[in-house]
C-alpha cells in the first residue's frame, strides 16, 4: 500500500494555483452544489449513520456545510503546514466516528459495523465532492476538455493523500474514477433509510428561522438540478417543467453575470489569500 506523493508548489500551498483543480474551485457560485454534495453522501448509509450519529447535522446543516468547506479551503488554500493541521484535525474526527448501522438495506443488514475512516466511506465522500464541484462548475463555465479533466482527477489525489487515501484506494486514472462513480450510481449501495431520509430533509429545507423561504426555494431547485438523475429520482425528488424553467433561467443569468463580475466576488477569500501569496514569492 503506497501512500500518494505530496509536495508544495507556488505560495508553500499542496496544489498548484495554475492547475485545473484549483482553478474550479475557486469559484465562489460552488456553493450551489453543497446540497448536491451532501444528499450524494448521506446516500450511502454507512456514511449516513456516522454523520446522524455523531455530529449535530440534524439541528445545524448549513454550520456542518460551512466547517466542511473552511476544513477543505485548509486543505487547498493555505499554507503545507495549515493544510496538514486541517488534516489531521479531519482524521482526529474521524477516528472516533464509528458504530452499526440501524436500518438494514439490500447490501448492508441491520448491525453492519462502520466507520468513518475507512477508506470505501472516504473515497465516496471524495468522489462526491469532485463531481459535483466540476458539475457545477460546468453548468455556468466552460465544459473542461478531456486533458482537463485527466488533470483535474490527478490533482484531486493531493487532496484524497492527505485525507488519509493511498495510491491502492483510488481509481488510477480519471476514466476509471468515471467508471467507479456510474458503478456506485446504479449500484445497490446507495438507498434511502429512514435516517437518510430524515437528513435529506434538513439539507433540503434547512431548519432555520432566519433562512430567507426564496433562497431556500433557489437552493432546492440547484440541489435537485445538479443531482446525478439516479439518486434525484432515488430521493423522489421532483424535477417538473417549472423547476427546470427556473434552473435554466438561473443558470443564463449568472452565466451572463460572471464575465463581469469582480474576481474578489468570484473567488473565494482563501483562493485568493493563496494566489496573492504565490505572487509575491515569485515577485
Amino acid at each position: 500500500m503506497r501512500t500518494l506523493p505530496i509536495k508544495t508548489h507556488g505560495g508553500g500551498t499542496l496544489l498548484s494555483p495554475d492547475g485545473v483543480y484549483w482553478r474550479v474551485n475557486r469559484e465562489s457560485f460552488l456553493l450551489l452544489g453543497g446540497g448536491a454534495a451532501l444528499l450524494l453522501q448521506v446516500a450511502h448509509p454507512l456514511v449516513a449513520a456516522g454523520v446522524a450519529d455523531h455530529s449535530g447535522f440534524r439541528e445545524e446543516p448549513i454550520r456542518r456545510l460551512y466547517r466542511t468547506i473552511r476544513t477543505m479551503q485548509d486543505i487547498l488554500y493555505e499554507d503545507a503546514d495549515t493544510a496538514r493541521a486541517a488534516a489531521l484535525q479531519v482524521k482526529r474526527v474521524h477516528a472516533q466516528v464509528r458504530g452499526t448501522l440501524s436500518e438494514g438495506t439490500p447490501r448492508f443488514p441491520a448491525g453492519t459495523p462502520y466507520r468513518a475512516s475507512d477508506p470505501a466511506l472516504l473515497l465516496w465522500v471524495h468522489a462526491t465532492l469532485l463531481v459535483t464541484a466540476l458539475t457545477t462548475y460546468e453548468q455556468f463555465l466552460p465544459v473542461l476538455d478531456r486533458e482537463e479533466r485527466a488533470a483535474y482527477y490527478e490533482e484531486s489525489k493531493v487532496v484524497a493523500g492527505v485525507l488519509g487515501l493511498t495510491t491502492d484506494d483510488l481509481p488510477v486514472d480519471a476514466q476509471a474514477f468515471d467508471a467507479y462513480f456510474e458503478e456506485m450510481l446504479h449500484s445497490d449501495v446507495l438507498a434511502v433509510t429512514p435516517t437518510v431520509r430524515t437528513l435529506a430533509e434538513h439539507v433540503i429545507h434547512p431548519p432555520i428561522s432566519w433562512f430567507p423561504r426564496i433562497a431556500g426555494d433557489a437552493l432546492s431547485v440547484a440541489t435537485a438540478a445538479l443531482l446525478p438523475a439516479p439518486v434525484r429520482e432515488l430521493y423522489g425528488l421532483r424535477w417538473s417543467t417549472r423547476r427546470q424553467f427556473a434552473w435554466r433561467l438561473l443558470r443564463r443569468s449568472l452565466r451572463e453575470t460572471l464575465p463581469f463580475m469582480p474576481d474578489r466576488l468570484r473567488a473565494g477569500r482563501h483562493a485568493r489569500r493563496g494566489e496573492r501569496r504565490a505572487r509575491e514569492l515569485a515577485a
